[in-house]
Order: C-alpha cells, then structure tokens, then sequence
C-alpha cells in the first residue's frame, strides 16, 4: 500500500509501510487506544447513572416494547461478496536475504497484498494486483479463501502504472468464474464503492469496507518503492471505502458487483480521513493484457537519460542556463531522440505543448503520446533556447522482481535505458525515458 501524506508545498510525500512493522505499530496503538476509550466510556457511564439516580436505586427502564426490525441479509452489498470474494486472493511477496555469520540465504515473508482473479486462457489463471506488492520479491504465493496457498509465476511487471500479472493453473479456481471487469469511463460519483482486500495480513483476509466513489480523475503520483523518485502521474478513482495496508492490488467494486478499479494507494494524515484510491479498470486491462501478451507494457519513450534540473547541486549546474526547473539530459541514446537534435547537457522545458518542470511531468506529458508521433520539444542548450521535433520511440516495461531484475540491463536502475550516464551524477538518478 502506498502511503501519502500532505506537505507544505501541496504535493504528497511517500510512506512506505512494511507489513510487519506496520501492523506492531497498529496494535500498540490500537491497545492504547482501546483502553484509554474503556476508560472514557466507563467513567460516562458512571457519571450518567449518578446523575441519573435520585435514591441510590436505578431507575426502573422504559416500559416501551422492542421494535421488531427486519433485515434483508440479501441486499446489494451481500450479493456482491458473494459473487466476488472467490476471485479475490491475498498475494504473499517473499524475499530473499543473507545470513551474514552461516553465509546461507534464507526465503521469508515481506509483503502481502492483494489480487482478484481476471482472465482464463486454457490450462492458465491470471490474477492482477499492484507492481509494489511483488517488487523486489523472489517468490509470490496466493492464499484463496480456503486458506489454500499456491505458487505463482510474475508474468510481468509494470513501475509506471503500478501493476502486474500473476499466473497460476486453472485448476486453483474450479467452478470459478473470473471477476467482471465495469468500463471505468462510466463511474459516477456518487455511487456505491466496495473494496475486498487483506488488510493488516492473512488474520484479516477477505475484509470487506463499502462506501462511495468520491472523485474520479484525481492525479496521484506513481513512485519507485525502493528509490522513492516519481515515476509518473497517473489518474486514479477516489473513494472513501476503508483502504488499508494489504488492500493494494484488490478490487474495488460497483453495486453490481463490477470491479471499477484496483487499489493502490491513500493519503495518510491528521485531520484526513477516507482518501483511497484506485486505478481505473480500463486501464488495468490495458496494461495487463499487454503484460500477458508479451510479458510486459509498452509506452512511449524519448530515447534519453535525464534528471530533474532542481535535484543537481549548485556545483554541478549547467552553465547559463537561465531556468531553474526542467530535464537535465545526460545521455541520448535512441536513434530517435539523435535525430531531432537533442544534446547531452540540454535541458528539456517542455513537449508537445505542455511546460515540463519535472521528469514526473515530462513521463505523465509523453504517456499521452503514442509511438511514431512527432512532436516539439523544447530546450535550452546554455542560454539558447531551441524548438526540436522528435519522433516518440518506444519502451517494455521492466520487470521488477528479483528473477527479473537480473535480466535488466541495470540492477541499480531498472527504468535505465542503457547507453551510460555522461554527467558525473553523486545523487543516483532514475531514468524513466527508454529508447
């Protein structure tokens, strides 16, 4: 689960919460918590009955008769459960590590997630959930409701858009019919919203929260678990269902039982509560039938390697460069991106129209593009500022799990595109541009 909280600048600063450690925090507080509101209803209610009392005695009760009150136990929310929890899996990341005084490696538990059940082809089950729940991970099990846990294979990953693809037999779900998938466009606000998800781990597997969409379009950043650095803005789904650590790569789900969207992330803070959000289901299944198609998501690239002009410390700045935001271009490698004219040491300040202040800004501008578009970018090269044209490339989305990240041609950045690094950089930038 990604975490936000507001700082001063209006932006969001990451928190990223291991499960564990996480969840020691929760119950501590959660025992303080419980007892310091013991205390507080104990003693009202003590005060309420002397206040209450006139002669010692309590007074006699109301002779008022019980309603008789009828629920439905089949209503919308019900029904949804029970046609969706069977597709809704929890996904348990296992890392890999070291043991400094046997020099033997050890598999054990990090994360745990969530997943819903989404396609069948043949002998194969697939299952989405969020790239930062199997990042990093050497092995990934899912828990179905059965408490039955069963091997999976990444298919594939993707950092940008915060998703991946798992694949299991399709013996795991006999009888069991994939989760239907609602066209995102079409969400109201408003309407209902129900998450299925494994909060705080395994103990409190297939917890349901409902409550409403609150927002559709919010722009919410996609960050690297491990470096923290903006990869891109994407648009998510607000909801004010109960999100929680575990939640993520869940479903989110409309009255009819639909999933609208997958969690991902929510903003934690004093003062705010029931900010959740989810990526939208069009673009989950655009991403994910790509990733089991080829074994990863292509979008669209520059072709370079660059930073944010703002992060270079004053002693390695750009001579008269007379701006002090934009995209600090270390390397060009792309056949591409050589063409149009770009240069190491230019610095990019804007794309097909739009003001590039940010690589996180340049990403969410060039995702709105496709491979083989032209379009002009603007540079300054020293104090001259240039209008080029650049033909958009493309680029496979890596795949972040251990296994896969040792294909990757770099293991310190997996969004590198190759070709080096010319500037001299101390503070380890990530490149999310391809070629």
């Amino acid at each position: 689960m990604r975490f936000y909280r507001p700082r001063s600048d209006s932006g969001f600063f990451y928190e990223p919460g291991g499960t564990l450690r996480w969840i020691v925090t929760v119950v501590v507080s959660a025992l303080v918590g419980a007892g310091a509101t013991l205390g507080v209803v104990a003693a009202t209610r003590n005060e309420n009955l002397s206040l209450n009392t006139t002669n010692g005695t309590v007074p006699p009760s109301s002779a008022t008769k019980p309603m008789s009150v009828n629920v439905n136990i089949n209503d919308d929310i019900t029904q949804v459960v029970k046609k969706v929890e069977p597709d809704v899996v929890a996904v348990v990341n296992y890392t890999t590590t070291s043991n400094f005084f046997t020099q033997q490696s050890q598999t054990q538990e990090s994360d745990i997630g969530s997943g819903v059940y989404f396609y069948k082809s043949g002998d194969n089950a697939y299952i989405v959930t969020n790239n930062h729940v199997v990042q990093g991970g050497s092995k990934v099990q899912i828990v179905l409701m059965t408490n039955k846990r069963v091997n999976a294979t990444v298919v594939g990953t993707d950092p940008y858009t915060d998703l991946a693809v798992l694949r299991v037999p399709a013996s795991t779900f006999p009888g069991i019919q994939p989760a239907q998938f609602a066209n995102s466009d079409d969400v109201q606000v408003g309407e209902p919203a129900i998450a299925i998800g494994t909060p705080m781990g395994l103990d409190f597997a297939d917890t349901v929260t409902a409550g409403i969409i609150s927002g559709d379009q919010r722009m919410m950043p996609v960050e690297d678990p491990t470096s923290d650095a903006v990869l891109d803005y994407q648009p998510v789904i607000q909801t004010d269902a109960a999100i929680n650590p575990g939640n993520s790569g869940g479903p989110l789900l409309n009255a009819t039982g639909q999933v609208v969207g997958i969690n991902c992330s929510k903003i934690v803070a004093p003062n705010f509560e029931g900010m959740g959000f989810a990526i939208p289901s069009n673009e989950v299944l655009n991403i994910a039938f790509q990733i089991i198609k080829t074994g990863h998501a292509v979008h669209p690239a520059l072709g370079i390697e660059g930073i944010d002009l703002s992060s270079i410390p004053s002693g390695y700045l750009p001579n008269n460069i007379p701006v002090d935001y934009g995209v600090y271009i270390e390397s060009v490698d792309s056949a591409n991106a050589k063409r149009a004219g770009l240069q190491q040491g230019d610095v990019i300040i804007g794309l097909n129209g739009k003001t590039v202040q940010s690589i996180a800004d340049l990403r969410t501008e060039l995702f709105t593009l496709k491979p083989g578009q032209t379009v002009p970018i603007v540079v300054y090269r020293g104090d001259r500022k240039l209008t080029l044209q650049i033909k958009i490339g493309e680029e496979q989305s890596p795949n972040t799990t251990e296994s896969g990240s040792s294909s990757n041609q770099s293991s310190q950045n997996p969004f590198s595109s190759g070709g080096g690094s010319i500037f001299p950089n101390p503070f380890n930038s990530t490149n999310p541009f391809g070629q």
